[in-house]
């Protein structure tokens, strides 16, 4: 059953690129702007439509997510990679904005935890659920 799978990324696949080929002609690019990301959320929301409609049955389910399991990092992989070799062409300014924005998550990641209030360790809910003295922390 693992040929559902393969149909419906290349269903979603195509349907991607070729959208992916629409928006950059209707952005004036001369590139394919997003047919990946458009082809994995086609992936997901086919796989949750079918499943929801009781399409899918236990054998296709697992032959369409082995491969969405696959399909996501090699695609997105080899996407980066055409990104990567494209920032070094545009110039040090592509390289400039890529770190800045980097940086600019990192830092928003440090703030965003900072404002979070405390959170309780599983080991700390069960301890309280169970009326038990809460484990003493570990230093590693």
């Amino acid at each position: 059953m693992v040929i559902y799978g393969v149909a419906l990324l290349a269903i979603c696949t195509l349907i991607g690129q070729g959208l992916g080929d629409l928006l950059g002609r209707w952005l004036h690019v001369k590139a394919n702007v997003g047919g990946v990301g458009i082809a994995m959320i086609l992936l997901i929301a086919a796989r949750f439509g079918l499943e929801r409609r009781g399409w899918l049955k236990p054998p296709v389910m697992q032959g369409v997510g082995f491969w969405g399991a696959l399909y996501i990092p090699i695609v997105v992989a080899m996407a980066a990679q055409q990104d990567v070799v494209s920032a070094i062409k545009g110039g040090p300014i592509v390289l400039i904005a890529g770190a800045g924005s980097v940086v600019l998550c990192l830092a928003l990641v440090a703030v965003i935890g900072r404002l979070s209030p405390p959170t309780e360790t599983m080991d700390e809910i069960e301890a309280r659920e169970l009326g038990e003295a809460p484990p003493s922390p570990t230093v590693h």
